[in-house]
């Protein structure tokens, strides 16, 4: 796999509460132009789901988010997770992370938490809460004095303005929640999620635009 940042334009930021929901709605979000899943682990079930997933929806990447402990990078590595995304990052946490052997991003909200991950070699990671952090004329404004540093942006972040942070250079993709809304994933409205996953799988085209 290549860099995560460049899988899909918008990755979808997912809570699965049912995992009889999991699999239809990888398939839909496969079906819409992104076969790529952070589903985060707030739930007790959230596991299972990416078993499921990992096991019958083998066109997509599942990522395990909200990740905060070394027990849960290794949880979600066992589960058969591909990736791993953190909302923020400790020298402990980007240790067990990395130990996992998995691709991974790390979170970051300030330009000392940017550089301490560059400084433990790593130039992809995750600008959360995006919005409340500054949104994307925080990260225009650091992308000249911290060129090494890509981004997924998440937190916040809507289909309107996904577009502006997908316009800059530091910028690889977004994470979105909006794609998997909780009520049409409660009553299964899996053409729903595959109308609004390929509308977000064609945002990289029109970004240049924004």
């Amino acid at each position: 796999m290549g860099s995560l940042l460049d899988v899909v334009p918008v990755m979808p930021v997912v809570v699965v509460e049912d995992v009889a929901h999991a699999v239809p709605l990888a398939r839909a979000l496969v079906a819409g132009g992104l076969p790529a899943i952070e589903l985060t682990l707030r739930t007790p079930i959230a596991l299972d789901a990416i078993r499921a997933i990992a096991a019958e929806v083998p066109d997509i990447l599942v990522g395990a988010g909200t990740v905060l402990t070394p027990a849960h990078a290794e949880a979600a590595r066992d589960a058969g997770a591909t990736f791993l995304v953190s909302p923020g990052a400790t020298p402990t946490l980007l240790a067990a992370m990395a130990g996992t052997g998995l691709p991974f991003l790390p979170g970051t909200a300030t330009v000392s938490e940017v550089m301490a991950v560059l400084e433990a070699g790593h130039t992809e990671m995750k600008f959360f809460p995006a919005e409340a952090a500054g949104g994307a004329p925080w990260l225009k404004s650091i992308a000249s004095p911290v060129p090494d540093a890509r981004f997924c942006p998440t937190g916040g972040i809507t289909a309107v303005s996904a577009a502006s942070y997908l316009a800059l250079p530091n910028v690889g993709c977004v994470g979105g929640s909006w794609l998997t809304p909780a009520d049409v994933v409660r009553r299964g409205d899996w053409a729903e999620i595959e109308r609004l996953a390929r509308e977000a799988a064609g945002l990289r085209a029109g970004s240049a635009a924004a």
